[in-house]
């Protein structure tokens, strides 16, 4: 049965970008690329906010330089073949193939993509995410913490929303960062 997870790279602090809208920090290293490679091959569909879909469009031809590192050209080929559902009022058209825009974020509508998805549906981006969440859609939560905290920014999950979370597996990297992987509790 195809899942919808919500995976997020962030700080220990809890934020996926810091104050100046920065990433940089949460660059993965070889390994832990390897390892997310592996974590998104199930993902048939990837679901998008539009400065999230903006940041990962750069897949479309990121990786085809056959001196890229391993772990990136096997990235740019599991982005490449899914499908992209991208929520945007302002994204006129889209610009990479397999993708679609939609204007809002209906949750009937996700839930029915999910349940016909033919792998895993990924949610990308901690403000579609948090939508999902706050309709009760997130069946599970991977999180990729880095060792550095930022001290503000976006946060991964919304402030104002109380989630309870199920530890199912952990594992920690040679680079300090760890990663977690949660069922949302349900009741």
């Amino acid at each position: 049965m195809p899942r919808l997870v919500y995976f997020a790279i962030a700080s220990v602090d809890g934020y996926t970008a810091d104050t100046s809208g920065g990433f940089d920090w949460a660059a993965p290293d070889a390994e832990v690329h390897a390892f997310v490679n592996d974590l998104e091959r199930d993902v048939s569909t990837y679901l998008y906010g539009r400065r999230m879909y903006e940041t990962m469009q750069v897949w479309q031809t990121f990786g085809d330089d056959p001196d890229e590192e391993p772990e990136v050209v096997d990235f740019a080929g599991i982005w490449r073949d899914a499908d992209k559902v991208v929520y945007s009022s302002t994204l006129a058209e889209p610009v990479t193939p397999r993708t679609t825009i939609q204007r809002e974020f209906d949750p009937d509508a996700v839930r029915a993509l999910v349940a016909d998805a033919p792998g895993d549906v990924g949610i990308g981006g901690p403000t579609i995410a948090a939508a999902a969440l706050r309709a009760g859609l997130v069946d599970e939560v991977q999180l990729i913490l880095v060792p550095v905290a930022v001290g503000g920014g976006t946060p991964a999950f919304p402030h104002d929303l109380m989630l309870a979370l199920d530890l199912q597996e952990e594992r920690r990297f040679a680079n300090g960062s760890v990663f977690l992987r949660y069922l949302v509790s349900r009741g």
